[in-house]
């Protein structure tokens, strides 16, 4: 065990929003980073709860690169804004679907809204009844690519214009399919399906549109320079979904991952080098043993790095490395192939040496230095924590992130990569001025270390209330993450275990086997059995845990969420040593969820029949002495909400506790209609916590907690 790694709070410092539900869900929430080309303006978005309080809306904001001035707001809607970016010229480009000034229409698609460099109100530079996405601009060239949904058999944009006002007239809503898959994660996929677009910037390219400030006609007189969109992948069909185009710095090419269709159904992704102004394109890069994804063109044009992941099978997990190939053609190279972490979307040195990766490393996400000549790996960053969004400077001398860990929410941060660089040292983040700053922590972090029975070393973080020691002892909650190529490093503002501590438990975050950050090995020693080694190190890990003078080890619960929940139902029908058990999202049997997930191909791909079945929960139904709360929303496509739904059946009918004569059971089901994979409503979120807080406190504590309001009494 490590020492406590919690900086200052005391327990008179303990109360804030943790104790409270709708002030942690009202908590301003950062999300991304947008460097100017020129390197003197830091864009980021910050989210808050709508008037309503029922979702969030996000609005951009500049901060200060050199770390003296504050940071201030650059726009504020109803709609809010997102996908900032700069332009070569310095403006600022983002989508949102507020009302365009010139129209009456309050529910219109995203569109693309440019606020000038030299200051002014945002304009709109490009709209259609498909909405646009993703805008990526030419660093060297007034050229901007965007993604766009264009309707299959629409000639042009135009008619795909028709197309959708037949269907918004007549109502239908049919989608009709020839290939696989026809949902993502939480939403249906078609009929439409995402094409590059192409816009030229220039004063040229740009045409003058009346428009009105006042939302009524529009007045001659008042222009303002429209951009006209152009489809450079009309054929792309179902190629481009969930994929971003990035364009290179003369605005003469886009690369993207392009899905190609294999049989049965799967896809896998090469790379696509497509011409900006005719729309020829080649194949960049075709690995038939890999997917290829996260491309970036070097700053000078002349190569591509991207992130090669292998294609996994029942016996070998994936293996992901960095590659970079010339944007000309040629073959690709693996970088660093020897180093055993799995590296993240690059990010270019200026002079093109290097690339910046972050990668999960020992519950953490350092940002490293990679070499493309030597193909030697360093780390840059000292900080006990995980780093996303990174920019480099111009000049090369800085980088910026977002920095979060369990101490701390998303936080700006500049890095002197310079003298990282130059020492060959780590070297600690220096953080900027924030529009929204880490609440007062209601407890201690610290971390807990065990040996696995084939001598792994096995780690997890422990959030421990304030004054919790030998003579108030803290009961535990050992909560389990998703992927489950996954790790406990970062903050989370859904999954927060110091919303637990604020009532008193000690939570366990712990990395069993399949998570990333310690190496293949440590992924491969749980592939094809979820059921054995993360299971017995989750075992291994709570009992270190529990041998603690500050923990009670007489009152624990275990909770965890899709492939965490996954493992909850194989915690509950394994062993009874825990008083309640939280499933959410969660996987129950493997038969029928694997030709039902959105992504039945991979799960085919990867787990046998026999894998299958030898680690399916179900199959220990008749084990599960322990109450489940039972958590599942419908609009889940990952984890399909049969899953939930046959767990159910089968605890009350089939289990140590089912349902008695009176109809009555000590297990319970939360069921959310309208959610997705997470429950992401801040209202639904509140009651989420509510729910689980009230099953915990009955079953664990031996205590009464009133249920959600919203909810009351149970259904039965």
């Amino acid at each position: 065990m490590t020492d406590d790694l919690t900086p200052g709070p005391t327990p008179a410092d303990a109360a804030g929003p943790f104790h409270d539900l709708d002030a942690y869900v009202a908590l301003p929430r950062l999300g991304g980073l947008a460097l100017s080309p020129d390197g003197t303006r830091l864009v980021t978005s910050v989210s808050t709860l709508d008037r309503k309080g029922t979702g969030y809306v996000s609005a951009l904001w500049e901060l200060d690169p050199s770390g003296h001035g504050a940071a201030r707001r650059l726009t504020r809607s109803a709609a809010g804004e997102k996908g900032a970016t700069f332009t070569a010229e310095g403006d600022v480009l983002f989508t949102s679907g507020r009302p365009d000034p010139g129209t009456d229409d309050d529910d219109a698609p995203p569109a693309l809204w440019l606020l000038p460099a030299g200051g002014g109100e945002a304009r709109v530079l490009a709209s259609r009844a498909g909405g646009v996405g993703s805008p990526r601009a030419a660093t060297r060239a007034p050229v901007l690519v965007v993604a766009g949904d264009v309707l299959p058999g629409a000639r042009d944009l135009e008619h795909d214009e028709e197309l959708r006002a037949g269907r918004t007239e007549k109502k239908v809503s049919a989608i009709l399919h020839s290939g696989y898959p026809v949902r993502y994660w939480d939403h249906d996929l078609g009929p439409q399906s995402p094409h590059v677009l192409v816009a030229d910037l220039s004063d040229e390219g740009l045409v003058a549109r009346a428009s009105s400030p006042a939302g009524d006609r529009p007045v001659p007189g008042l222009e303002e320079p429209r951009a006209t969109l152009r489809d450079v992948t009309p054929d792309a069909g179902v190629a481009l979904r969930e994929h971003t185009a990035v364009v290179s710095p003369d605005g003469t090419t886009v690369v993207v991952p392009w899905a190609v269709p294999e049989a049965r159904g799967a896809r896998r992704s090469v790379l696509m080098a497509v011409d900006t102004a005719t729309g020829d394109r080649r194949v960049l890069v075709d690995d038939p043993d890999a997917d290829l994804w996260g491309p970036e063109i070097s700053p000078d044009g002349t190569r591509v790095a991207f992130v090669r992941e292998t294609r996994a099978a029942p016996d070998r997990a994936p293996v992901v490395r960095l590659a970079v190939v010339d944007l000309a053609g040629g073959d690709a190279r693996v970088i660093a192939d020897g180093w055993d972490r799995w590296p993240q979307q690059a990010v270019w040195l200026p002079d093109g040496s290097g690339v910046l990766v972050t990668a999960d490393d020992g519950g953490r996400t350092p940002v490293f230095h990679v070499d493309l000549t030597t193909d030697e790996v360093r780390r840059v960053t000292a900080d006990d924590a995980a780093f996303s969004d990174v920019c480099v400077a111009p000049d090369g001398l800085w980088a910026y992130a977002l920095r979060s860990s369990y101490l701390e929410a998303p936080t700006p941060v500049r890095v002197d990569l310079a003298h990282a660089l130059a020492s060959g040292e780590p070297v600690a983040a220096t953080v900027l001025p924030s529009p929204s700053s880490t609440p007062t922590l209601p407890g201690v972090l610290t971390e807990v270390d065990a040996t696995a029975a084939d001598g792994a070393p096995v780690r997890a973080f422990l959030a421990l209330p304030h004054g919790a020691g030998p003579d108030s002892q803290a009961p535990l909650l050992l909560w389990i993450h998703g992927g489950p190529l996954g790790s406990w490093s970062a903050w989370s503002w859904r999954w927060n275990p110091w919303l637990l501590v604020a009532q008193g438990y000690a939570v366990l975050l712990p990395d069993p086997a399949l998570s990333t950050g310690y190496g293949q090995a440590f992924v491969e020693r749980g592939w094809g059995d979820w059921g054995d080694a993360p299971y017995t190190d989750l075992m291994t890990v709570t009992d270190a845990a529990v041998a603690r003078d500050d923990v009670d080890a007489g009152r624990t619960a275990a909770m965890g969420g899709s492939f965490g929940g996954y493992m909850a139902n194989w915690v509950a029908g394994h062993t009874d040593r825990f008083r309640a058990i939280v499933t959410h999202a969660s996987l129950w049997a493997l038969d029928q969820f694997g030709p039902t997930t959105d992504d039945a191909t991979f799960w085919g791909r990867t787990m046998t029949a026999e894998q299958a079945e030898r680690n399916s929960p179900h199959r220990s139904v008749a084990s599960i002495v322990t109450p489940m709360l039972v958590v599942h929303g419908d609009k889940d496509y990952r984890v399909p909400v049969g899953e939930g739904l046959r767990l159910w059946y089968e605890l009350l009918s089939s289990s140590g506790l089912a349902a008695g004569d009176d109809g009555r059971t000590a297990h319970r089901f939360l069921y959310f209609p309208d959610e997705n994979h997470w429950v992401l409503a801040p209202q639904n979120a509140v009651v989420w916590y509510q729910a689980v807080l009230a099953f915990l406190a009955e079953h664990v504590l031996g205590e009464e907690q009133p249920l959600p309001p919203a909810v009351g009494e149970p259904l039965r």
